[in-house]
């Protein structure tokens, strides 16, 4: 329901709303249940969440609260999914069947993202935007994401164009889930060998290239990059040929697409022509002059001035500046900490689906100082990783059984 019908809930207009409600009801799901084993590192994000909820003692605004309390779900929700996935992941004997949901989500990325590509200018009120009070459905934070659009319009580019975003109402999250997503579409395909899923899949990958590329997400290729070059400097010194072969085809694969869409180009007119770099120094900043007043809690949320060159509030454009801005040091130093400590963990795996999937955390933390993660990214990000926790721990369990003894031919008695 949660992953699987994100078209839906995007026609619908309940693709953020809607989402903390699906979280409750895992979470519901995982009470009834008892004694859930919580994955590594949980106890991390805890602490974090803790220092979230203190500095909501900075709010000042009605408004504010209201954005404080739809982010703080989201970091609860993220929680909540990691802890059904590991609990399901270490469960199940066929651990690959848990990762469908999310290939479900892929597969609602693609087509959405296409939908961006060939309708650029689609828009619709939806059903959400109308229940709502016309006074909530107006602030611009809410309609963002309750008013359906296809893409966003760079407006002040030097060849404007439309670049795909649904079904997320900002271009940049759909570049943060397609990096965060793409290495786990990878490593399901090592892990089921055959049938129609993995084959879809392996087909999906191409066809998921235009709408990505046409995002013009610099942080987007700033991260996969990253991660595909952690991975190779990884599979080169442990001599792992199949890992090393996957990203040189997904590099090539990427090149070629290039010759068609001249991303490089594109992204060059949009920031020649725009003040994108300097609005978000001018933001980062403010930011840096501003926390030194409360850097313990925080401001609560971000907040609208007129001092900046930007339009966009203070502590947006990141989620590190927002939540150092809103939440304080304590609280951006346990955020940064658990991927951290996540990718240390998903280090260990000796498989090519886990090495793949190790590289999630990595690219989450190359997007944190670009890409806004108080949203639906985050639990894909939770998903990911502790999936690949529970895939690790089973192979290291594995690698520490002891071999039993091949018996030898049996002496000949007469």
């Amino acid at each position: 329901m949660m992953f699987g019908l994100v078209p839906l809930w995007w026609l619908a207009g309940a693709f953020y709303l809607g989402w903390p409600l699906l979280g409750a009801l895992l979470m519901a799901l995982l009470l009834i249940r008892g004694r859930v084993p919580l994955p590594p590192a949980a106890g991390i994000w805890l602490l974090f969440l803790a220092a979230v909820l203190v500095s909501a003692t900075q709010l000042e605004t009605f408004a504010s609260v209201l954005t404080f309390t739809l982010r703080l779900a989201f970091y609860a929700t993220a929680l909540v999914v990691g802890v059904y996935v590991y609990l399901v992941a270490r469960e199940r004997a066929d651990q690959t069947v848990v990762l469908v949901p999310l290939c479900a989500f892929w597969f609602g990325l693609v087509a959405l993202g296409w939908l961006g590509v060939l309708v650029p200018r689609f828009a619709l009120t939806t059903p959400m935007e109308i229940l709502l009070p016309s006074g909530l459905a107006g602030n611009p934070f809410i309609n963002d994401m309750v008013h359906l659009s296809t893409a966003e319009y760079s407006a002040r580019s030097l060849n404007p164009i439309y670049r795909p975003a649904a079904p997320y109402a900002y271009t940049n999250n759909y570049g943060s889930a397609y990096a965060m997503t793409l290495p786990c579409v990878v490593a399901f395909a090592m892990l089921r060998r055959r049938g129609l899923l993995r084959w879809a899949l392996l087909g999906s990958l191409p066809l998921s290239l235009a709408p990505a590329f046409l995002t013009l997400n610099r942080a987007m290729f700033l991260s996969l990059g990253v991660g595909f070059l952690f991975l190779g400097v990884r599979a080169s010194l442990r001599g792992n040929m199949k890992v090393a072969g996957s990203i040189v085809g997904i590099v090539l694969i990427g090149g070629l697409t290039t010759l068609f869409i001249p991303v490089t180009e594109l992204i060059g007119n949009r920031v020649e022509s725009s003040d994108t770099n300097t609005d978000r120094l001018s933001l980062y900043s403010e930011v840096l002059d501003r926390v030194r007043d409360s850097p313990w809690l925080g401001y609560g949320a971000p907040v609208q001035v007129d001092t900046v060159s930007a339009d966009a509030p203070i502590g947006t454009q990141g989620q590190l500046w927002m939540v150092l801005f809103s939440h304080g040091v304590p609280a951006l130093l346990c955020f940064l900490a658990w991927f951290v400590v996540a990718a240390l963990l998903c280090g260990r795996a000796a498989s090519a689906a886990g090495q793949w999937l190790s590289i999630v955390p990595v690219v989450c933390l190359v997007q944190v100082p670009f890409y806004g993660m108080a949203n639906q990214n985050l639990a894909v990000a939770f998903y990911a990783v502790t999936f690949a926790l529970a895939l690790t721990e089973r192979e290291v369990a594995e690698r520490r059984l002891p071999r039993l003894p091949v018996p030898g031919p049996r002496p000949v008695t007469r």
